[in-house]
């Protein structure tokens, strides 16, 4: 009997291939319904470059809405952080100051300009950096001579540090402020006022997982207009008001494009929807998960509203029954997308010969962290098989 050849390409098959389920990711985007419009008016207006009238209005109502007078778009969250540690004047062989649990982005900058990080340990209640623990080591870097340049907390997935605080803490000392609220869009502190508002300068992340995004894109903001002019200056490749290009030093080409400002814009109008949404997905969570031991939750302090961008469980394997690689494993087996808490970076191979001040809490945390879907699209059906799927690996 003939061998049966395979089939030729493109021929049809009796047996169609088994459809694969679609994926659940951590937080995917999700357009708002008029990125469309706003791009088609752009491109016929003939902007596609970071200049003209729609960044300059994705500026203004990005002003609007986080509640800070002087606004630039910039290219990347990682692009405004940049910036920002420009016109702090950060130099070679500054210290920078961060909590140890964060993303990279929040130092990487600093330490491509020669500045050494130094990695201060969270808080169990919130996640974000300890202001006590500031306060002290302050107070001993001011006795040795040697005060950090800029102290850059971070508003963890979209939890607000507890910004006043550590704004007191630094002020003793005359040490500028640069908070990292790239995932904290929506997210409000004291006093109601939102992210950011309240340190020297805010960096802003408009990545495709964030809850508004243009598809990339940030933002630096601030009160002080001077210093985010220079900022603005330093993004245009640092030109002078020259006919001709002058420059007295370098820049960088970080304006936002025209085209994703106009996705922004249009992303913007359903920042409150979205916060709703992702806070609803945390109740959830918190409702179909909770009773069971050893499960815990980022806490939400009294004074501030987080946006839930992320949803984060943690995991103590004794009372539980398995740890958080098993759960992240079974959710991958069924296509569900999840991810460990930031590694601490004071653990990153990177950052292997930077000083470190405690870290304990954030080495648990990262070793108990697990991030779950998030996204605003996700549908209750899907979150349903999330919750049990995590059910499912607890002690019987």
């Amino acid at each position: 009997m003939a061998t049966p050849l395979p089939a030729a390409a493109g021929a049809i098959l009796p047996f169609p291939p088994r459809p694969q389920p679609v994926p659940l990711l951590l937080s995917p985007p999700q357009l708002a319904g008029g990125e469309a419009e706003r791009v088609r008016e752009t491109l016929e207006a003939g902007w596609l470059a970071p200049a003209g009238p729609t960044p300059a209005a994705f500026e203004a109502a990005l002003a609007e809405t986080i509640g800070l007078p002087s606004v630039l778009a910039t290219a990347s969250g990682t692009a405004a952080l940049h910036l920002g540690y420009r016109v702090l004047g950060v130099a070679p062989g500054d210290e920078v100051w961060a909590p140890a649990m964060t993303f990279v982005a929040s130092v990487a900058p600093a330490v491509q300009m020669g500045a050494i990080p130094r990695f201060l340990d969270v808080v169990e209640t919130g996640w974000t950096m300890d202001p006590g623990l500031l306060a002290e080591e302050l107070a001993r870097a001011a006795r040795r001579g040697r005060l950090p340049r800029v102290v850059v907390p971070v508003d963890l997935y979209g939890q607000c540090c507890d910004l006043d605080a550590i704004v007191a803490a630094c002020d003793r000392w005359g040490v500028p402020v640069m908070v990292d609220s790239a995932a904290a869009m929506g997210a409000t502190q004291r006093g109601g006022r939102h992210a950011g508002r309240g340190a020297r300068l805010a960096a802003f992340s408009f990545n495709g997982n964030k809850i508004v995004t243009a598809g990339g894109g940030g933002a630096l903001a601030g009160e002080d207009a001077a210093l985010l002019s220079r900022a603005r200056q330093l993004a245009g490749q640092a030109k002078e008001a020259w006919p001709h290009y002058e420059h007295e030093t370098t820049g960088y080409t970080y304006g936002l494009s025209s085209v994703l400002a106009a996705v922004g814009l249009a992303q913007l109008a359903a920042l409150a929807a979205r916060v709703a949404r992702r806070r609803e997905i945390f109740a959830r969570y918190v409702a179909g998960l909770a009773e069971l031991p050893g499960l815990g939750f980022i806490a939400e302090p009294a004074w501030g509203r987080a946006n839930r961008w992320l949803t984060v469980l943690t995991i103590d394997p004794a009372p539980f029954g398995a740890d958080r690689e098993v759960v992240r494993r079974v959710l991958q087996a069924a296509g569900i997308e999840s991810r460990p808490a930031w590694k601490p970076l004071h653990l990153q191979p990177a950052f292997r010969d930077a000083p470190q001040v405690g870290g304990a809490t954030a080495a648990a945390l990262f070793e108990r962290g697990l991030c779950l879907p998030s996204g605003t699209g996700m549908t209750e059906a899907d979150q349903a098989r999330v919750i049990d799927l995590v059910r499912s690996c607890a002690r019987a």
